[in-house]
This record gives C-alpha cells, structure tokens and sequence, in this order.
C-alpha cells in the first residue's frame, strides 16, 4: 500500500493483516552484512521526545516521520531500522521493511523530562513478541544514575531482558550511560571516556549469558581505551544534533568506527531532520562513510 490513509484503513479493518505480513516479510539478518550495519532509529517519539535540535516539535508529525523514514530506508547501503512497535508495523504496512535488519525498542516507560525518567520501565516489546514478528533484536536504554535508587529497577529489568532475548536467540542491545540530575533538574548523561567505560562494564555483565549481548555506545574522545573495555559487538549512536555540524559529527563517528568492535551506526534525528531537510544527501553521506 501506499497511502496513510490505507495504513488507517487496514488497522480499522483488517489489523491481522500486520501478523502475516510480519510472517511473510522478505528478511535480511545482520550475517547477510558485509559486517558493518547502517541502522536508522526512530524510537524516540515514544518516550515523548520530539525535539531535534533546536527544533521542539520537529517529530510530532507521523506522517512526515513516516515520509522521513522510508526516504532513509530506501537509501543504498542502509541494512535496517529501530523503532517501536507503532513505527515498525506503519512501515512494515507501507512495504519499508522488505529485506531489513529489524531491532525493536522495548522501555520507552522513561519519558522524557518526567520524576520517574530513570526508571525506564519496559512498555514497549518484550522477547517473545520480538521472535513472534520475525524481527533480529532488542534494544534498551539502561541509565545508571547511582544517587538514585529506581536505577536498580531498570538494572534488574534490562538484566531480565538480556535473559529473556537470549533465550529466544535474538540480540540484546543495550544503551547504557552514568547519568544524573545535576541540581535535581534534567538528567544528564556523563559522556567523558570514564564514565563510558563504566558504563561498558556495568551493561555487559547483565544477564544471565552475555552471548547474545550488543552495547550501543556514544562516539567520545579517546576511543580506543573506550573500546578496550569489551569484546562485544557495538554500534554509534547518533545522539541529538544539537551543536556539532554533520561534518565534524561524521568524523567523531569515523573515529569511533575504526575501532574492530564497532560494527556499525544507529542513527536517528541526526540523519531523520538533517539542518537542511535533505535526508537523502544526509544518509548517503552517512553510508558512503561507513562502507
């Protein structure tokens, strides 16, 4: 189908039809890679987080989300997409994910500027859903925000859904950060190489086997003592484009890329709403970097 308002249509009439379309989709998986995987994000919505960069509201618009995100897929050179299970099954509808990597965001329970935004409570996929639609993987944001107690809660839940997807032989991506709330405000997440390292080490030992374990991790100075503290495969993250220029964020992600364990990006806003709008150019240059 083509149109949104068929999307609409179908989820009226016919919402089976996202199941076996689901069971019938033409898949790709991360062994059919070159070994590198440009994956592009779109789970921030979810957690109420509809800014990029000194746009407040530039994801509140499905539609044009929607137009965004199949304009990126159809790059070549992208493998795969993340996302909710909203995103995945509109695009899955609109025939976007023919032959991509699938990862499934599974908290989206901490939203964005809320008391409880630590405690990221898993309201999205869980394991068996994951295996049930064909798709490759979870992924789940892990804050450790140690002068706050709700933190073991999401330790504990992640630690469960490590297990969980392992058992179901499906990766386990997992985004952890040292956080805090500088003056009780925001949280803040601690991108210095120590922080990062710990970070690594806390998120790695989660869950009862580690064999299925992927760490998404921010590109940050020192790279390689970064990357020394694990074995595991890990992706960039793309992060909010905030401040830096795509040039110089490109090259931070180069930097990070050269590492042997760093297999790939998953990028979101930054490649989604480039500052001029040309998500095309923006994604190519992305993927041209990467290959």
């Amino acid at each position: 189908m083509s149109t949104y308002d068929e999307v609409t249509r179908v989820r009226l009439e016919d919402p089976s039809r996202i199941a076996r379309l689901a069971a019938a989709r033409r898949r790709r998986t991360v062994a059919d890679t070159d070994g590198t995987m440009m994956v592009i994000a779109a789970d921030h919505p979810a957690r109420g987080a509809l800014g990029v960069g000194i746009r407040p509201h530039a994801m509140e618009s499905r539609r044009e989300l929607l137009d965004r995100m199949r304009e990126a897929l159809a790059v070549p050179g992208v493998d795969g997409v993340l996302g909710t299970a909203d995103i995945l099954e509109d695009l899955l509808l609109l025939g976007a994910l023919e032959d991509k990597i699938v990862f499934a965001s599974m908290n989206r329970g901490g939203l964005q500027g809320s008391s409880w935004e630590i405690e990221d409570r898993f309201t999205a996929y869980d394991a068996a859903a994951i295996k049930q639609s064909g798709f490759d993987g979870g992924k789940m944001l892990t804050r450790i925000d140690l002068a706050d107690d709700r933190t073991s809660f999401i330790l504990e839940a992640s630690a469960n859904a490590v297990t969980d997807l392992a058992r179901h032989e499906l990766i386990a991506m997992v985004e952890p950060f040292m956080s805090s709330r500088p003056g009780g405000g925001k949280i803040v997440n601690d991108l210095s190489p120590e922080a990062v390292i710990k970070s690594i080490h806390i998120a790695q030992g989660l869950g009862a086997t580690s064999a299925y374990t992927w760490l998404k991790l921010p590109a940050v100075d020192d790279m390689e003592r970064v990357m020394d503290a694990t074995t595991l495969p890990t992706l960039i993250l793309g992060g909010d484009p905030a401040n830096d220029d795509p040039d110089t964020l490109r090259a931070t992600w180069k930097r990070a890329l050269d590492r042997p364990n760093v297999r790939g990006l998953v990028v979101g806003r930054t490649l989604l709403y480039p500052a001029d709008d040309d998500v095309t150019a923006a994604v190519t240059a992305s993927v041209d970097m990467l290959r």
